[in-house]
Order: structure tokens, then C-alpha cells, then sequence
């Protein structure tokens, strides 16, 4: 049977919503409806993975959701935080205050060692990070012994694992993954999943992870479905089998 989500947790309000979220690409006769009419809670301190086949608008819900693109029609939300109404410095500021980021690429900067790349959203907000956080995040993941490395001296997993450390130490309301183990063999992006499920279990925060992948699924609390931009079901507490069963009845 499925289980249903404990009540403390669906009285709280949504990490991140979207309300009627339309998005469309061109226009006329060669507009595509990347997302349509798509409304959407993300629960709270809860690992929530975002499923479909190329084109279903995976990609598309999470960079809206993220305040990486806008709406056509609808309204997204972070928080209390209609995204609408923000400036782009205040979008700005929300995205490197607020939100974190773990995409396939690691986007870490070259010429900086893992420790100052982790640190990076405070050296930008001109800010002093918490110093007891940033050593329990790099203890957790594993890297107390290469944060003095550049990228270019980090394996792929130990780069997604310093990503994954940029995007935590903000204390965001939200990190978004957009197929963070993508570019990873199994074993290093089975740890990375393994980190991003403790950073809900033992951090409490909200994580929004888009993958193609039943096995990476299987680690999130709930898995959305997307087919031709929009919303077709729901499945708690996946296993990859299940995942599988239901992408491949969707077509996937």
C-alpha cells in the first residue's frame, strides 16, 4: 500500500509551488507548450524527484521553479516568494541566498580551491560564511582531505560532492538537481544520491532533483511524473522497479 504522507507535514507550507505554470517557446504555428497548466506543491524537508521523457518539460518545471527562466502564465513560488514580483537583483540575491544548485555540469570555478568554491555565494554576497557549518558540511561529504584541491585535481564524484556543498551551505530553502548524476560512473553517483538523501535526513532540507534515472529516483521521497508538460502522477515512496514499471506504462 502507499503510504500517506504524515499530517505535520502536508499542514506546512510548500517549500516551493506553481500555480497554472504555462511555458511556451517561439510563437504562431512553431510555438511549443514546453509546460501547460501545471500546478505543483514541493513538500518541506522532503527529497522530491521530477520525472518524464525528453521534451515532457522536466527541465523546463525545475528552471522555473528555480527562477532560472519565467513563466509565460501562472505564478512560481519559493516560499512566500512570488517570483514574479522579484527585480532581477532580487532574483539574483534569492538565487544565491536562497535557492542552491546541483546541475550534471559541475559549474565549479577552475581557478579556485573546493574550499573557496564552497564558500563562493558568500564571497559574492560580500558576507562571512558560518565557519562550525561549512566544516560539518565538509566533514559530511566527505572532502575534509581535498578541499585544498582545484577542480582540476578532484574526480568527478568529489567535484558533484563540492557542488553539492556550495549549494548547502546557504542553508537554502530549496536545492534543485538537474540529473546531478549524469556525467558520473554508478558508484561515484551512488554516493552523491546517498549525500543528497542525508541532507534531508539529517539537515532537514528540501531537495528538487530532476532524473531520468528509476535507480536515482528511488532514493527521493516521491517521484512526479511529466508527459507533454504536464503533470500525469504522483508515486510515494518509489523503489526503481516500480519507477520503471510506471515510466515504461507512460511510454518512457
Amino acid at each position: 500500500m502507499t503510504p500517506i504522507p504524515s499530517t505535520t507535514t502536508t499542514l506546512l507550507a510548500p517549500a516551493v509551488r506553481v500555480e497554472h505554470a504555462t511555458k511556451c517557446f517561439g510563437s504562431g504555428q512553431t510555438a511549443v507548450r514546453a509546460l501547460d497548466d501545471v500546478t505543483l506543491d514541493i513538500r518541506p524537508s522532503a527529497f522530491t524527484a521530477v520525472m518524464g521523457a525528453s521534451g515532457s518539460g522536466k527541465s523546463t518545471l525545475l528552471h522555473c521553479m528555480a527562477g532560472l527562466d519565467t513563466l509565460t502564465s501562472g505564478r512560481a513560488f519559493v516560499g512566500e516568494r512570488d517570483l514574479a514580483e522579484l527585480d532581477d537583483r532580487a532574483l539574483t540575491v534569492l538565487r544565491r541566498e536562497r535557492v542552491g544548485f546541483v546541475f550534471q555540469e559541475f559549474n565549479l570555478l577552475p581557478t579556485l580551491n573546493a574550499l573557496d568554491n564552497i564558500r563562493l555565494p558568500f564571497t559574492l554576497g560580500g558576507r562571512s560564511p558560518d565557519a562550525d557549518w561549512v566544516d560539518e558540511i565538509v566533514t559530511t561529504l566527505g572532502l575534509t582531505q581535498r578541499v585544498p584541491h582545484r577542480p582540476s585535481e578532484l574526480s568527478g564524484g568529489e567535484q558533484q560532492r563540492v557542488a553539492i556543498a556550495r549549494a548547502l551551505v546557504t542553508r537554502p530553502d530549496v536545492v534543485f538537481g538537474d540529473e546531478p548524476t549524469g556525467n558520473l560512473d554508478s558508484h561515484a553517483g551512488a554516493q552523491v544520491l546517498g549525500f543528497l538523501r542525508r541532507a534531508v535526513d539529517d539537515f532537514g532540507q528540501t531537495i528538487v532533483m530532476v532524473t531520468h534515472d528509476p535507480v536515482a529516483a528511488a532514493h527521493a521521497d516521491s517521484v512526479v511524473f511529466l508527459a507533454d508538460g504536464r503533470v500525469v502522477d504522483e508515486m510515494w515512496d518509489p523503489t526503481a522497479a516500480r519507477v520503471l514499471e510506471r515510466m515504461t506504462a507512460f511510454g518512457s
